[in-house]
């Protein structure tokens, strides 16, 4: 059989007062016309609780879930990628090298093949919905300047559809 228990609770049945982070909770299972339900005391609501549990334990209150990031869907970013090839700006080709990059990670790009021109090695792209032909220089990034551009196209995204 099974059975579906809440989550711990915020506050102490006994007291009312909050369950905090990090400190010690008891819980117990009681039978309240013929359904389960669950009961979090604190230490000092656990003391003065008189009852007959179903089931009993002890657990240490967990910190709050933090809330999830804000993620930019793949179709997002395939329009930013689409607007920065039309702007064709050379100071943000190597933003745009990071974004094919992240773009062919989701899937949303794919590789086709690349080339020297004599100026650099380039690689082809084609998007995964039918968009055309996408050339972008291969910077052959370190790890570090990886990072910082991928931290300011996270930036500048964040801002721009916040807005």
């Amino acid at each position: 059989m099974d059975y579906q228990v809440k989550p711990i609770g915020k506050k102490c049945a006994a007291t009312g007062d909050e369950l905090v982070p990090g400190s010690t909770c008891f819980s117990v299972l009681v039978d309240q016309k013929g359904e389960l339900v669950r009961l979090d005391f604190s230490a000092d609501g656990w003391q003065s609780w008189e009852g007959a549990p179903v089931a009993s334990w002890q657990c240490t209150v967990p910190e709050p879930a933090t809330a999830k990031k804000q993620t930019i869907d793949a179709d997002g970013l395939m329009a930013y990628f689409e607007q920065m090839t039309e702007d064709a700006n050379p100071a943000q080709e190597k933003l745009r090298y990071v974004l094919a990059l992240l773009l062919l990670q989701k899937r949303r790009l794919r590789l086709e093949g690349s080339h020297n021109d004599g100026n650099g090695e380039f690689i082809q792209f084609s998007g995964s919905g039918g968009e055309g032909m996408y050339e972008v220089q291969d910077f052959q990034l370190d790890e570090d300047e990886m990072h910082e551009l991928q931290a300011s196209l996270n930036t500048h995204l964040m801002q721009e559809w916040s807005s």
